[in-house]
């Protein structure tokens, strides 16, 4: 038997039929999302894999509907999603893998209903998204889009009660850093698309404006911008460190790698600084493979 379909087996999915749709989910997610995919499979239990590859091929599905094709279409499809998702929740069924293998995850794990309905609630958002006028702007762009979709995931991995509501609080911290960092380190893309994630409010405060990013004009002002946007961002990843001590220990070598991971990409983002125009930097291979081996030797003890 693979270890795949160990990790069915352990989690509890025996059906034929259920086991070809996260199998194709499987698929998806080893396609689009590779890295976060090959995190799952070494740094994981077995019974946990196959609930997290579901949710996060749900969040490739939604994201690509919501960002991808002509922006006429982009409504219409997620607005036929939605609805397919929210009749699964409603009658337990679907003509859909995709939404067949999320029933079950929700199934297995009920407290994520609740998630998975947040997540619908709020995510058009993304399709009104064409930047931020102020810090505020940003802020609700976190609590309406980018925390619900991490949600989908990372409540998976995190513990059975929240008392005080600290794991959701770190969950906002890792998120806040991981968002800021995407969108200095997209700027050149978003800046193509029309829709830089840097509010014009902080844009002006370093003396920068759209126009000039567009033009490809680097100045002492972006340098600044970018260096102040990653030390944001470092601060709030550094602080989500604190999620270590709140997640079973099972799940604690890839949360902590998924944050580590993170650090070593604002490293990368501020050595070029204004090279940020023309395109995203990435960790070193190296540094990121040696990451998660160490923390596949500590998943390997946490799982004895």
């Amino acid at each position: 038997m693979s270890a795949w379909n160990q990790s069915l087996t352990a989690a509890g999915i025996r059906d034929p039929e259920l086991r070809r749709d996260y199998s194709a989910q499987r698929r998806t997610v080893r396609r689009y999302r590779r890295s976060a995919y090959l995190a799952c499979r070494m740094l994981l239990p077995p019974a946990v894999q196959p609930h997290v590859v579901a949710a996060t091929a749900v969040m490739h599905h939604g994201d690509d509907l919501l960002d991808s094709g002509p922006e006429a279409g982009r409504a219409r499809a997620w607005a036929d999603w939605e609805r397919r998702v929210r009749a699964g929740l409603e009658t337990g069924t679907s003509d859909d893998p995709l939404v067949r293998a999320l029933l079950h995850t929700v199934t297995a794990h009920p407290r994520h209903r609740q998630v998975v309905a947040a997540y619908l609630d709020t995510a058009a958002t993304e399709l009104e998204f064409t930047g931020f006028a102020a810090e505020a702007d940003y802020q609700d762009y976190l609590d309406a889009y980018s925390m619900p979709a991490f949600l989908l995931i990372g409540a998976l991995l995190g513990p059975e009660t929240d008392p005080g509501g600290r794991f959701l609080a770190g969950c906002r911290r890792l998120i806040d850093g991981s968002q800021r960092l995407d969108f200095v380190n997209d700027l050149a893309e978003d800046l193509r698309e029309g829709r830089p994630g840097i509010p014009e409010e902080t844009l002006k405060r370093f003396s920068v404006t759209a126009e000039d990013l567009a033009a490809g004009q680097a100045s002492p002002g972006l340098r600044s911008l970018v260096a102040h946007e990653v030390e944001t961002a470092r601060a709030d990843l550094r602080s989500a460190r604190e999620l270590l001590e709140l997640i079973p220990a099972a799940h604690r070598p890839l949360v902590g790698t998924l944050i580590e991971i993170e650090l070593l990409t604002a490293d990368a983002v501020l050595a070029p600084g204004t090279d940020v125009l023309r395109g995203s930097a990435s960790p070193s291979t190296v540094g990121t493979l040696g990451l998660v081996l160490g923390a596949r030797r500590g998943a390997v003890r946490a799982q004895r």
